[in-house]
């Protein structure tokens, strides 16, 4: 049997494509064959190319300023610029420590803590000082002056006066520490400019009505100046109307509303601590507390005393 034959390719198609490919190589760029080469760093030339695009998006001043700088001022600026980043560095480590320090640190634990250090030492010297046979109040009160002492006296005669007060006495002393509670608002407010405001609204008032003539100022035979209300119109009476021409500026009425909102919060409070807004029956409790307290005493011996109350509300308990 023959010997099958094999199909060979065309010897001239296969030289036609090696000479293209030797043509299509001799006819490349010398520089594609250093890159493929690799005659030219990667990165050497990622910079170059980020140092170009940089340069082509500046301004044309600042490229002039970039090409005609010092390089050893650039490392200057550029080492003290990694200064400046160092110590701002260290800077924000150091506060960020001392803010965490501050948050992990509870203030309540370290004013107990000064506390007990109070009180111990207390201890400690009144033990020592009644060991050694010494008056124990005594030695402590040569650290005071008198007017130390009689301040702290007078405090603690305010406090226990104040303790004393907090029961309900009379209306007439419920409105005297409802005063007294808004004078002490009042200082706490800015009370000495608002004074002092007074007292210039005041002068000038007399100012216009002495040059209006209403108001006479004679001065005595001892040199005390008094002022004669000619007319009537300075000086208010019962029958006086000129307080209607008052126009109060802009804060004044927005502390009224301010106390106004206040008062009516309270009272609210009150109301609810009297049980005027509890639908569940009768009032059998001065406030809160109490009514919790009567609460729990009714869930263990109301089923001994429902009997005894029900008797009383009837009468036929006697």
């Amino acid at each position: 049997m023959a010997a099958s034959l094999k199909r060979k390719g065309s010897p001239s198609l296969e030289e036609d494509a090696e000479s293209s490919k030797r043509r299509f190589a001799a006819t490349e760029d010398p520089e594609a064959d250093n890159e493929s080469t690799g005659d030219i760093d990667p990165p050497s030339a990622a910079v170059a190319e980020d140092d170009a695009t940089t340069i082509a998006e500046m301004p044309p001043s600042l490229v002039k300023a970039a090409l005609t700088t010092d390089p050893t001022d650039r490392a200057s600026r550029f080492a003290a610029l990694r200064a400046r980043n160092q110590s701002s560095r260290k800077e924000n480590l150091k506060d960020t420590k001392a803010e965490a320090k501050r948050v992990s640190t509870d203030p309540s634990q370290l004013t107990a803590l000064s506390r007990k250090k109070n009180i111990a030492e207390h201890k400690l010297l009144q033990a020592s000082t009644e060991a050694a046979g010494e008056d124990f109040e005594r030695k402590r009160a040569w650290d005071w002056t008198v007017e130390e002492a009689e301040a702290w006296d007078a405090r603690l005669e305010k406090k226990e006066a104040a303790r004393q007060g907090v029961a309900f006495q009379s209306y007439a002393a419920e409105a005297g520490k409802i005063y007294e509670r808004q004078v002490m608002g009042m200082e706490k407010a800015g009370w000495e400019d608002r004074r002092a405001e007074y007292e210039r609204s005041k002068r000038s008032a007399v100012d216009r009505a002495v040059q209006s003539g209403g108001l006479e100022i004679v001065e005595t035979e001892t040199g005390e100046l008094i002022a004669v209300d000619k007319d009537g119109a300075f000086y208010s009476t019962a029958d006086s109307t000129n307080f209607v021409d008052n126009k109060p500026d802009r804060a004044a009425v927005d502390r009224l509303v301010e106390d106004i909102r206040k008062a009516e919060e309270v009272r609210l409070k009150k109301r609810r601590d009297r049980g005027q807004d509890d639908d569940s029956g009768d009032v059998t409790f001065i406030n809160e507390k109490n009514k919790q307290f009567n609460q729990k005493l009714a869930r263990f011996y109301n089923k001994y005393t429902a009997d005894i109350r029900e008797s009383f509300e009837r009468g036929t308990a006697i």
